[in-house]
């Protein structure tokens, strides 16, 4: 048994070890020829007050103790091996193939968009010439929403499973080992597709297969069973377990199990704006003043305020970020942010958002699974049209949005595609616009100078989650009434972000493994 104790430094001490190492010692009252080993477990920022301090927590092995490294990845070979279908390459479709030839199961997967390489002309497409290729963008492809969405690889939820071992699983590919101790470890949009890359390189030389432009257009069943599955409108083949990890913007694949009459329900989501900030001001308040500590990274921040009954919150906040267009279809305008691994550009920004359920909007019907996602698509229609019908997106300043006034100029933005001045009290839905309203000048009573006209508001937010959620058994994981259909990740409601995507999709074959006795 190892023993923790936590300490804390000045932000220009994190490099000094022998000084850690003597106060880290002094704390557990123990000297050095008490320990066989040591190391700094858990790092995080302390800025709640001035001066900003860095809070470690460090684990030391006494003398006599048994260290213990546990390989964080041993892969089967699986080419003889009983095959599963995997429906996407995103966070938890990677994830489950990996823990597949863990166990010794054949994975097989099918990735409707092209592979990291590829791709990266298709995005080029949408911020140059506003082509959006419904198979191929920021959501779908390589690695999913995930790889070029920030990196980001933090969840607040403990329960869905083994955390470290899925941040592990990252180092071992490729990702730096800082993130291993960071209490809000972050890899960059930069470096995550050689990571990809990796990852999908281990799953093919264990003898597993990854089919690209292969999309899921039809499945059969058999009493209730899943038999087959079509890939695009041509190929069957046939598969008695089938794990659909097709992310939180996989539209197509609500409509087709609605149409086979497998259920899916609506769920709760948020929607709202992306809001870019300098980040110099956002370090300036975060970090009261000290923004020029060359010791200390970007600042980032996490807003929340409940407002009319209605939840409004930051999400995915990016330091030294950019705004991305992350719209799926031609005639949708949708924004994202990430960050490169150095989280050096000059701004930040973050989407603020409301969380709505099902009830809580206008053309609520009682049953209607796509209750959300209509709310959802009218909203990236009009935001669509309101700026020209392009992936420009309508934007104003934030205290002219509260005050009702069109922006007449703006600062300069991330957003590459462009920005159009537009009154977002016209476009939004009052549901949305009047909460973000009184949302944001609370936010700047809680950061000081947070609410300026310097900030610049970008719509829609609408992707923070899937609006449709597919329920499984809660033990076995399967479809509540098909067999052998795994629904997983975000596209499934069973996740909200890149780890827990990931947890979920190990979660996932571990039910598999557990039916067919592996």
């Amino acid at each position: 048994m190892s023993t923790l104790v936590q300490i804390s430094i000045k932000p220009k001490q994190q490099e000094d070890l022998p000084y850690i190492l003597e106060l880290g010692l002094t704390k557990a009252k123990l000297y050095k020829k008490d320990i066989k080993d040591w190391r700094i477990r858990k790092r995080s920022i302390d800025a709640r007050r001035a001066p900003v301090k860095l809070n470690l927590q460090l684990e030391f092995w006494l003398v006599g103790e048994e260290i213990k490294h546990i390989p964080p990845f041993v892969p089967q070979a699986v080419e003889e091996s009983k095959t599963i279908a995997i429906i996407g390459a995103g966070p938890a479709g990677l994830y489950a193939a990996l823990r597949a030839i863990e166990v010794g199961l054949k994975p097989i997967i099918y990735e409707r968009g092209k592979d990291v390489r590829e791709r990266r002309r298709d995005l080029a497409r949408i911020n140059k010439e506003h082509l959006v290729d419904s198979d191929s963008n920021y959501c779908f492809g390589e690695g999913g929403a995930g790889t070029y969405s920030d990196g980001k690889l933090y969840t607040r939820s403990k329960k869905r499973g083994n955390v470290l071992k899925a941040i592990e699983w990252f180092v071992h590919f490729g990702a730096d080992k800082e993130i291993l101790i960071d209490a809000h470890p972050h890899i960059g949009t930069n470096k995550l597709p050689k990571i990809i890359t990796s990852m999908r390189e281990a799953i093919i030389d264990a003898g597993g297969e990854v089919h690209f432009n292969a999309k899921l257009t039809n499945l059969k069943l058999e009493n209730k069973r899943i038999s087959s599955i079509e890939i695009n409108n041509a190929q069957w083949h046939s598969y008695d377990t089938v794990i659909l990890a097709t992310g939180h913007s996989a539209r197509d694949i609500f409509y087709l199990l609605h149409n086979h009459k497998i259920k899916i329900e609506a769920k709760p989501f948020a929607i709202g704006v992306r809001v870019e900030h300098q980040q110099e001001l956002i370090d300036t308040i975060q970090y009261h003043g000290d923004s020029d500590n060359p010791y200390l990274p970007p600042a980032s921040y996490g807003l929340v305020e409940q407002v009319d009954g209605l939840g409004v919150y930051s999400f995915c906040m990016c330091p030294g970020g950019i705004i991305a267009p992350c719209a799926t279809e031609q005639e949708e305008v949708v924004t994202n942010g990430w960050s490169p691994s150095k989280r050096n550009n000059p701004y930040a920004n973050s989407g603020i958002v409301v969380s709505v359920a099902p009830e809580d909007l206008p053309n609520y019907v009682e049953g209607d699974p796509f209750v959300c996602l209509n709310f959802q698509k009218k909203v990236e229609r009009d935001c669509w049209e309101a700026a020209g019908k392009t992936q420009a997106v309508p934007a104003q300043r934030l205290i002219d949005f509260v005050e009702g006034r069109i922006s007449v100029n703006f600062p300069k933005t991330s957003y590459q595609p462009g920005i159009v001045s537009v009154d977002l009290n016209n476009v939004l839905p009052p549901l949305i616009s009047k909460r973000l309203k009184k949302a944001f000048k609370a936010f700047g009573r809680k950061m000081k100078g947070y609410y300026s006209n310097e900030a610049v508001l970008h719509a829609p937010e609408s992707r923070t989650s899937s609006p449709v959620s597919i329920p499984r058994n809660p033990e076995t994981l399967e479809h509540v009434e098909i067999s052998g259909l795994y629904p997983c990740g975000e596209g499934a409601g069973y996740a909200g972000g890149i780890i827990s995507a990931a947890i979920d999709g190990i979660n996932c074959v571990d039910a598999v493994a557990k039916k067919k006795g592996y």
